[in-house]
């Protein structure tokens, strides 16, 4: 059965980042599976390391069979979207257009929390 969750406008920009992170790292397992997502991610990354040092500290790695992730510790500390975040998700927009034209896009637009942010993303290509 899906979660049923409850935005009030406004109230997804004063989420951690690190819940923006997992929103949207659930996001793309739901579609694409944990392998494509964990690559994605992690190319994405790397293409917007040059303008955002901080995303050095994303760690996207296979233990025992698994992905995971470990964000930096900053994204525990700032609410909303931080730079780094909004510059991993312009890379990550363009990595999904190129692999997946706009089924990717449109599946990230339907969840709540991440709508505002995807299209503010959107504006920055």
């Amino acid at each position: 059965m899906p979660t049923l969750r409850v935005v009030i406008p406004g109230e997804a920009a004063g989420l951690p980042a690190a819940a923006l992170f997992k929103l949207l790292w659930d996001a793309l397992v739901d579609l694409l599976g944990t392998s494509a997502t964990a690559t994605l991610l992690t190319r994405a990354a790397r293409r917007a390391l040059p303008r955002c040092l901080e995303l050095r500290d994303l760690a996207i790695a296979r233990v025992n069979h698994e992905f995971s992730y470990v964000v930096p510790q900053s994204f525990h500390r700032t609410r909303g979207p931080p730079a780094a975040l909004r510059e991993l998700l312009v890379e990550l927009r363009s990595l999904l257009a190129e692999s997946t034209g706009e089924v990717a896009l449109r599946h990230l637009e339907q969840v709540p929390e991440l709508r505002n942010w995807e299209a503010a993303a959107s504006r920055s290509l």
